[in-house]
């Protein structure tokens, strides 16, 4: 682990690469690293009210291929501006890793951040996972199935896995064919029964009550992942009572991150009032956590 940072009035970066214990889940070790980089605003005496903060941790898409690095810093700077901790996780992805390995990687930061919350002035009970497209999937996989005997099996039980709650962007949920991302389930399945997991990974089949809060955005016009993915997300967490937040915009194609000149690719990816997700996810965070609220008073 380094830190990076000096004095308490500095922005600290810990790197942390994962190494877990993948064979207790009957797996070989992935090829290649998967990482955790943790972003810490100072835990500065003046700020007196809020010296520990939330945390937003951060799944970048890449179709479960890579990790992009558009949904990556760019996003955990934004949520850094608004006084929360940030963190970003590249998991392994293909053709190196295929299901559990992304999960079990995700469960592992949320384990590893409440493990050091007292040390990185992290409200334990403030984790937020965000997760953008095949991002998305894993973010709101862990929100679902955190309680699997699975992950207990490699991460024990005495840390929660349950994240505070879940941020999506334009995130593949459905695993079905008609709305499917053919690329990210390809990759996230690799030889794995077809059949079987098409069941088991279509997250709308499988929310209950105890999911967390979610939030979520998409585009009637992304062609990549159909919004049907988060309208269906959005009718299941109804259905079990879940709280949620979804906005869906008219115009804008897939993968719009910041939807600015920060991440944009081309002239498509400058969406400037899709832009407004950031502002309404951050009011989400506050909502959900421990954050003094803008009219509270000293």
């Amino acid at each position: 682990m380094l830190l990076h940072g000096r004095g308490s009035d500095a922005l600290k970066v810990c790197d942390m690469t994962i190494n877990l214990p993948y064979d207790l889940a009957g797996l070989p070790k992935p090829e290649g690293e998967a990482s955790l980089k943790v972003f810490l605003l100072p835990a500065s005496d003046s700020l007196h009210r809020q010296k520990e903060k939330p945390i937003v941790l951060i799944c970048p898409g890449g179709g479960y291929a890579y990790c992009s690095d558009r949904e990556a810093e760019p996003i955990a700077m934004k949520f850094l501006a608004e006084g929360m901790h940030a963190a970003v996780l590249r998991y392994h992805t293909a053709p190196e890793a295929h299901h559990p390995v992304p999960l079990l990687e995700a469960a592992w930061a949320v384990k590893t951040i409440r493990q050091h919350a007292g040390e990185w002035h992290v409200i334990p009970d403030n984790v937020f996972i965000c997760g953008f497209s095949a991002g998305g999937h894993l973010a709101a996989s862990l929100s679902v199935f955190y309680d699997e005997p699975l992950l207990k099996q490699v991460h024990g039980s005495e840390v929660s896995l349950r994240p505070d709650g879940q941020i999506l962007g334009y995130p593949v949920i459905t695993m079905q064919d008609d709305f499917t991302h053919k690329g990210s389930r390809e990759n996230l399945f690799g030889e794995g029964n077809d059949k079987i997991l098409k069941e088991q990974l279509s997250l709308e089949r499988h929310i209950s009550p105890s999911c967390p809060p979610a939030f979520l955005f998409h585009t009637m016009e992304d062609g990549s992942v159909p919004v049907e993915n988060s309208l269906q997300y959005a009718c299941a967490l109804r259905r079990a009572g879940v709280p949620f937040e979804m906005h869906v915009f008219e115009k804008g194609g897939h993968g719009l991150s910041t939807c600015d000149a920060l991440t944009a690719t081309s002239r498509e990816g400058i969406v400037p009032d899709n832009g407004s997700w950031i502002r309404m996810a951050i009011a989400f965070v506050r909502r959900h956590s421990h954050m003094p609220q803008f009219d509270e008073t000293v």
